[in-house]
């Protein structure tokens, strides 16, 4: 498997080559990598920013404990949660599907009300936690798509998510600053390429019922 060979190649890049940019080819590859990530029911929770603006940078860098990927990376993907889920998420999602099956939409009112009475039986925490949730599954197949196209990736949670709720007028969106991960170019100078992959042992890691 071509997979397993690119998820060995890839590692949390720790230094990148800031002279290096990923092609606007590849970052639409990436972009639809994550686009057809799978969601629960389907609904997308989530918006992704893509930050390429030195300026904003500097200020993610700032309050994300002054780690270096942030701003050397090429793009800085912001993986971005619903902090608030309503009705309106999910009969935009119908509609959407809809259009796109070409079924008329009343089809799918039975399914609608369901998630709507699941969705609305959970507290704005459980809310909150599930589309957060929701967010790294993305985040996986941004990884994936990554090491497919040799492009480095470090998926990081060591900032103040408050913070860059605020510098990104996130609230105004009613999202909220789940993960990022910079992508780009590992730099010659990051030692970390060079270390072994630390794993459990797969006899450790799994438990099989035959």
């Amino acid at each position: 498997m071509t997979l397993i060979d690119n998820l060995e190649w890839r590692y949390a890049t720790k230094k990148f080559d800031a002279s290096k940019k990923v092609s606007a080819q590849n970052i639409e590859l990436l972009k639809r990598a994550i686009q057809l990530a799978p969601s629960s029911y389907g609904l997308q929770l989530y918006t992704v920013l893509i930050i390429e603006d030195s300026a904003i940078k500097e200020q993610l860098k700032a309050v994300s404990y002054g780690q270096s990927q942030i701003t050397d990376a090429s793009h800085l993907f912001v993986f971005c949660n619903y902090s608030k889920v309503t009705n309106d998420h999910i009969d935009a999602y119908f509609s959407l599907k809809s259009e796109i099956e070409q079924v008329d939409i009343s089809n799918f009112k039975e399914y609608a009300d369901f998630i709507k009475s699941d969705v609305t039986s959970r507290t704005l925490v459980e809310k909150n936690r599930w589309t957060s949730n929701q967010v790294y599954i993305a985040l996986g197949n941004l990884l994936n798509a990554c090491s497919e196209l040799k492009i480095d990736a470090c998926p990081m949670e060591g900032f103040d998510a408050e913070a860059y709720n605020k510098i990104l007028d996130l609230d105004k969106f009613g999202l909220n600053a789940a993960v990022v991960a910079p992508v780009g170019y590992r730099s010659d100078e990051d030692s970390s390429q060079n270390t072994h992959k630390v794993r459990k042992p797969i006899e450790s890691l799994f438990i099989e019922y035959k």
